[in-house]
């Protein structure tokens, strides 16, 4: 670039971390469904298609990379759950934000939304992509191989999943959640 000629990007202290890192920007929904006579609050998973060509089999929160029209990260999730399994955007109230969660192998910096949901959801699921919707406890603990796992009912939940899970279960055993569940 000629000398006093202006640089046309921005700092990268401008841009958003993931931006600046050459990480992917991605975000994923963590809804959680009180369950009145249940233990503990339900989590909501989804199980991708046997057959997709990236984590395919996987449990997964839905979600996925950002798209350019979306206003933010919390956005993408919504739209995402929508996209995935049905859930109406309108029918989530946004809890808080998890701490971010790199992965290893793809690059994706993924930005966790907690919503809860009603009991009384029903779920249409993206035929392309989910093999299954999962309502699973979260009281319900793994064991601990190569890597942490939550296994319940069966279901591997690993990687970026279970680290988010992780996260979101100290912040509930912080705060003492009762009835109403808080993030803060």
């Amino acid at each position: 670039m000629p000398s006093g000629a202006a640089d046309p990007s921005p700092p990268s202290w401008t841009l958003p971390p993931g931006e600046r890192d050459g990480q992917t920007l991605a975000a994923v929904l963590v809804p959680l469904i009180v369950v009145p006579e249940a233990d503990s609050p339900h989590v909501v998973l989804t199980r991708r298609r046997a057959d997709l060509r990236r984590h395919a089999g996987e449990v997964s929160f839905p979600g996925g990379r950002r798209d350019p029209d979306d206003a933010d990260l919390s956005e993408t999730a919504l739209r995402e759950a929508e996209e995935e399994i049905g859930l109406a955007r309108s029918s989530v109230e946004l809890l808080g934000e998890l701490p971010s969660i790199s992965t290893f192998a793809t690059n994706y910096l993924i930005h966790p939304f907690v919503g809860q949901i009603a009991s009384s959801q029903r779920w249409e699921v993206s035929p392309r992509e989910v093999d299954a919707v999962l309502e699973l406890p979260l009281h319900e603990r793994g064991f601990t191989f190569e890597t942490d796992a939550y296994v319940p009912d069966g279901n591997v939940i690993w990687g970026a999943t279970f680290r988010i899970l992780e996260n979101l279960l100290e912040r509930l055993q912080a705060s003492d959640a009762g009835a109403r569940l808080s993030l803060a």
